[in-house]
């Protein structure tokens, strides 16, 4: 139940002193980002020449965010009277925000600067609802055109074409992607926002022809979708130069692997509704340190921590925009630094687990001679996030975690009825005895043989998972039957899909 903060209230003397100055310190800095992102050339610039030492002023800048929130917005100037946390001093002094202890807890307008939400120029974005319930986030013209400036410069840096075509995909809807790709693509190439509709994007395509360079930015599965929709009807691939963007949720690298047989390259962005669009980005040696980290145990140790089994996702961000710190627990933690943002994000943490490196440790890590073999034409010089995801999105099995990325390793590579497969999800069966077992329930397009498909699945899976668990490839050896992992295979719209109309995937359903 979200209710109404008290009121800013009447500042005193000394606070409005202290709200002047760092208003004024907060808005010369937003004002140096934003002549720096004010051309795509001048952005590509600064994503090239960012250096550490830039590191010290960007967390200042985010201490002083809180400092300038507390007596600015009237949500949290209560929240931090309401921890105790009114005198906080340090970055580290104040405390994080949810979206279950502030989101949920304060209306929108007392979130706002001073309080005040409705102005011109507002637009008001939906999250998915993935997390169980949408949220409306705001946000207003100066942010925007931030995001917008910053998109662009990032997709001409990364998807260069004198003759730049931006197929949008993205649900038109409320969300924040769609609506929001849709105008920074404007600045920079042509655009035709079709939504995630198949036959509005083939006609598209035909229509216009070859001598464009397309983007189609989607998430991930839709992508896929679109290539195999695309194969049935024998499209002319190579007389097309059609390049990939995705977010809105992680991807693997067989994924990718299966994408880039048709697309000339796939790149992916980080974002969330509750904080921004466009935190991070890949490159070319972004996607190249992943495929290495899925090889080199030692190198995945020194970057990720001794044991650790998982391959996240890497993306490069820009500290000066938003600050990013991990906690005690591994959780991201996101400030956004510049004054722009009509609701500011203090410290936020949106539910995923994340490491958090400098190119120097990546450096050290890989040893000088590597490192620069490794550099692609991109060149960025941000420092690098490390992000596996939502940490509540496993299922415990035989003392292992499954994780829905390792379960899409295992269903894509190698499989040839990888074209078949529109979408899965996983949940717990219980068998007789109260023994659980893990259920890959997959949505079938088009006709394939089901029991094949399901052994081929089940097969994959276990070898991705055996090559990349230790505790599941300990669980194999001590009790062979940890293998029996179930598939099941349904038509479209049957079974736990049933019905599922949300944009993003849901991987894990309670009852299927």
């Amino acid at each position: 139940m979200i209710r109404l903060s008290p009121p800013l209230g009447p500042l005193t003397l000394r606070q409005r002193w202290r709200r002047a100055r760092l208003q004024a310190y907060s808005w010369s800095l937003t004002g140096v980002y934003r002549l720096g992102a004010m051309h795509p050339a001048v952005w590509r610039l600064v994503a090239r020449g960012y250096h550490p030492a830039l590191d010290w002023l960007a967390a200042r800048h985010a201490r002083v965010a809180c400092q300038f929130a507390a007596v600015d917005v009237p949500a949290y100037r209560h929240f931090l009277r309401a921890n105790g946390a009114e005198h906080a001093g340090r970055l580290a002094d104040f405390p994080e925000t949810t979206k279950q202890n502030y989101a949920a807890v304060y209306d929108e307008a007392s979130r706002c600067q001073e309080g005040r939400l409705h102005r011109p120029g507002v637009i008001v974005d939906e999250s998915s609802g993935s997390s169980g319930k949408p949220y409306n986030w705001v946000r207003g013209p100066r942010e925007l055109k931030g995001i917008y400036r910053n998109a662009a410069g990032y997709i001409e840096l990364v998807f260069p074409g004198k003759r730049l075509f931006v197929i949008n995909a993205y649900s038109m809807g409320a969300w924040a992607t769609g609506t929001t790709t849709g105008a920074a693509m404007a600045r920079i190439a042509m655009v035709k926002n079709t939504g995630p509709d198949l036959e509005k994007i083939a006609d598209t395509l035909e229509h216009f022809g070859p001598g464009y360079d397309y983007v189609v930015a989607a998430y991930p599965p839709f992508l896929k979708h679109l290539r195999d929709r695309l194969d049935e009807a024998g499209f002319p691939w190579r007389d097309y130069r059609i390049r990939g963007m995705v977010g809105g949720e992680g991807m693997t690298e067989a994924l990718r692997d299966y994408l880039e047989e048709r697309f000339e390259e796939v790149r992916s962005g980080y974002g969330a509704s509750d904080l921004t669009i466009g935190m991070g980005a890949e490159s070319g040696f972004s996607v190249w340190l992943r495929k290495r980290l899925a090889t080199d145990q030692r190198l995945r140790d020194l970057l990720l921590g001794p044991g650790e089994q998982r391959l996240p996702m890497i993306f490069h961000y820009n500290p000066l925009e938003t600050f990013l710190e991990v906690n005690a627990e591994g959780e991201l933690l996101c400030t956004i630094n510049t004054k722009s943002c009509l609701q500011p994000k203090l410290r936020y943490n949106v539910g995923d687990e994340a490491r958090l490196h400098t190119l120097a440790d990546v450096k050290q890590a890989l040893g000088a001679g590597e490192y620069e073999r490794a550099w692609t034409d991109e060149r960025m010089n941000l420092p690098l996030l490390f992000l596996f995801g939502r940490k509540d999105s496993t299922i415990s099995y035989m003392g292992a975690n499954l994780y829905p990325q390792d379960v899409e390793y295992g269903l894509y590579q190698g499989n040839p009825y990888a074209a078949a497969i529109n979408r899965f999800c996983l949940s717990l069966e219980e068998l007789p005895g109260l023994e659980y077992r893990p259920v890959i329930n997959i949505e079938l397009r088009g006709e394939a043989d089901r029991e094949e498909l399901a052994e081929i699945c089940r097969k994959g899976v276990v070898a991705h998972l055996s090559a990349v668990s230790r505790d599941f490839a300990e669980s194999l050896k001590e009790d062979p039957t940890a293998a029996d992992l179930r598939v099941k295979v349904f038509n479209l719209d049957e079974g736990p899909f049933a019905g599922f109309t949300k944009m993003k995937n849901v991987y894990l359903v309670k009852d299927a």
